[in-house]
């Protein structure tokens, strides 16, 4: 597994979300967050991922760009979530719902189907106020075919 490109970035979660999608998506983001969607922080569309957050504040984001599905390390974290999404643009956009599209940052990848996992860390740790926290947000993608949702490991009930 090589691991082409990784962009650590600081977003601003605000409505405790933020997406990865196509530069050229046109969805309509509050469809896409059903109460199943909200309860597992994650949400799909064909050409779009929302990834919840437990902080409607600036969070931490990893996002990786594998050749191939990255090895499988789920013990550490709270929680994996896993869609697809396709990108027909050649560009992939990191941002939250309110952010500027235009100024996102950009990953350029092959037009085609991409499979995102998303791992979530210190979901349990957030201040009493709910402003501080040590949560982190891993996404990786990789060119696949288009799969299901897949809760790949669920959050325990009593971090909830």
């Amino acid at each position: 597994m090589t691991t082409e490109t990784t962009i650590e970035l600081a977003i601003f979660a605000d409505y405790f979300q933020f997406y990865i999608q196509d530069e050229t998506a046109n969805d309509d983001f509050g469809s896409l967050w059903t109460d199943e969607a909200v309860e597992r922080l994650f949400a799909t569309s064909a050409q779009s991922i929302g990834v919840g957050t437990v902080r409607n504040m600036t969070v931490p984001v990893v996002v990786s760009l594998h050749s191939q599905e990255p090895a499988t390390d789920f013990g550490e974290w709270d929680m994996v979530n896993e869609g697809s999404f396709t990108v027909r643009s050649g560009c992939v956009a990191i941002a939250g719902c309110t952010d500027y599209l235009p100024d996102a940052p950009r990953l350029s990848v092959p037009p085609g189907s991409y499979r995102v996992r998303v791992s979530y860390a210190g979901l349990d740790t957030l201040s009493e106020d709910g402003l501080e926290g040590d949560d982190f947000y891993r996404v990786q993608l990789w060119p696949a075919p288009t799969a299901p949702l897949a809760v790949v490991k669920a959050r325990s009930s009593a971090a909830v």
